[in-house]
């Protein structure tokens, strides 16, 4: 007869879910010191041109959530007999 073990869907043990990892504490820990958001911070790295251009990216990768939302995918239902134009909506940023 089996005995111990995870049940489905249950967790033990490891990381808790949304713990930071060493390098985001110590991105945030050093924001803190310097009176900063860790957001700040990271945009403090993306444009100094003085970084290694692999850290800069990953600084991008990591600010990228609290600027840019996620686009998810949106299913309509439209009930028949119904008219329906599509539009494009086309925003461009002037200089």
């Amino acid at each position: 007869m089996p005995r111990g073990g995870s049940k489905p869907g249950e967790r033990r043990g490891g990381r808790q879910q949304g713990a930071a990892n060493k390098r985001t504490r110590e991105i945030a820990d050093k924001a803190v010191q310097a009176g900063i958001t860790p957001l700040e911070y990271l945009l403090s790295i993306l444009r100094d041109e003085k970084e290694e251009r692999s850290v800069r990216i990953d600084a991008a990768k990591a600010s990228a959530p609290y600027i840019h939302p996620r686009l998810q995918n949106t299913t309509v239902k439209i009930p028949d007999g119904l008219d329906i134009r599509m539009i494009e909506r086309v925003i461009v940023r002037e200089k």
